[in-house]
């Protein structure tokens, strides 16, 4: 009899893991013609149909990434130190809790000029190297210029980047981690008595697009958000960190991440999108879609989209441009705090800083001795939780 017990245990096991896996829609999991066909037939005729369906979606994110309900909030307080005085910015590096034994690690850019309340953008960055995430020139640009403007502004890094390196960055469950730092980004950014609640964005690329958009997808405290190079209607991400958990397909349930971006309606949002990734069907595609979830709120011109075909996949210059004119606007940002004599945007006064320079652990400030360590640590924690 145990040894019948012990085989069926294994094949539910077995079979609970091999049906996940078989719904896991993974990178270029549509082709651009499915994509397209999957948003057309998806077109709902009503705002009480789209809300139910937007119900269904955002409850099978929660289910998929295990979090139908959050984790237990820790008591512990974050850490803000070593200031550094910028032009028209400061800079302090900022550590907390998001689970007990799991560290956020990130840089939080405030404005100089003082005001009685400041408007709170978050910065989750994507993936990249060399250097690694938070530390590239594009991500340090566009928080020190968002600060320049009038806004609080906090960055943290992907699980296994930057300070980040309790686990691997491909971690089986990268995108439950993932999205708990982001709400407890947001917690943080909060929590500050200065930043007025009223006025809080979200911006990210590639993967930190993917972050974006399921945060203002999940938590309706966030009131803007520009999704950069990511919201496609036939790619779900190429990482673990997005789509290693079966957030998008559940038995006959299916939905993509236009739909997941769609949850944010009706909300102000931008999709900037471009002509050498996946995001190259936008114009067509992806913002048609969007602009007609937006109608049955009757906010149409809550959504707007910027397309550079000629560019390639990133958050540079000309991105970053149409972003701080949209945060500007959203916001109540100072714009012409960034803009020279041409009204160009000028990024010059942000000098990028060495990634020495930005780090949070090192010898005189070490990683506290709770940190839990390791891949299975980390997912041990999680499923603790």
């Amino acid at each position: 009899m145990k040894k019948i017990c012990l085989i069926l245990s294994f094949y539910i096991l077995t079979s609970y893991y091999s049906n996940a896996q078989v719904e896991l829609c993974q990178g270029a999991y549509f082709t651009e013609e499915q994509g397209k066909a999957f948003l057309d037939s998806h077109v709902p005729s009503s705002l009480t149909e789209w809300q139910q369906r937007a119900t269904l979606i955002r409850n099978n994110m929660k289910e998929g990434m295990e979090l139908d309900k959050m984790p237990v909030k820790p008591t512990s307080k974050p850490i803000i130190n070593g200031k550094k005085i910028m032009d028209g910015y400061s800079i302090e590096n900022v550590v907390f809790e998001s689970l007990p034994g799991f560290y956020v690690t990130g840089n939080l850019y405030r404005p100089l000029k003082k005001q009685k309340k400041y408007a709170g953008i978050l910065c989750p960055h994507g993936h990249g190297n060399n250097p690694e995430g938070r530390f590239r020139e594009q991500t340090q640009k566009r928080c020190g210029t968002l600060a320049r403007m009038g806004a609080i502004v906090f960055v943290w890094d992907m699980i296994g980047q930057g300070d980040s390196k309790q686990c691997e960055h491909k971690m089986a469950k990268g995108v439950k981690l993932q999205t708990i730092n982001s709400i407890r980004s947001l917690d943080f950014l909060l929590s500050l008595p200065e930043v007025d609640s009223s006025r809080v964005g979200v911006t990210g690329e590639s993967g930190g697009g993917t972050q974006t958009f399921i945060l203002a997808a999940l938590d309706s405290r966030v009131k803007v958000s520009v999704p950069t190079v990511m919201v496609s209607s036939y790619f779900f991400g190429g990482c673990t960190c997005e789509s290693g958990m079966p957030i998008h397909k559940k038995g006959d349930f299916q939905t993509n991440n236009v739909e997941i971006a769609a949850l944010t309606a009706p909300r102000p949002m931008l999709l900037i999108s471009d002509g050498g990734d996946w995001t190259k069907h936008t114009p067509e595609v992806e913002y048609p879609f969007m602009q007609k979830i937006y109608q049955l709120y009757n906010k149409r011109d809550n959504v707007s989209l910027v397309h550079l075909a000629d560019e390639k996949h990133d958050y540079g210059p000309s991105k970053r441009k149409a972003m701080y004119a949209f945060m500007a606007k959203t916001l109540g940002l100072n714009l012409k705090a960034v803009q020279d004599a041409s009204g160009n945007i000028d990024e010059n006064p942000v000098k990028v800083l060495e990634q020495k320079e930005l780090e949070v652990f090192n010898a005189l400030s070490p990683r506290p001795s709770n940190a839990v360590m390791g891949d299975e640590a980390v997912i041990n924690l999680l499923n603790a939780r």
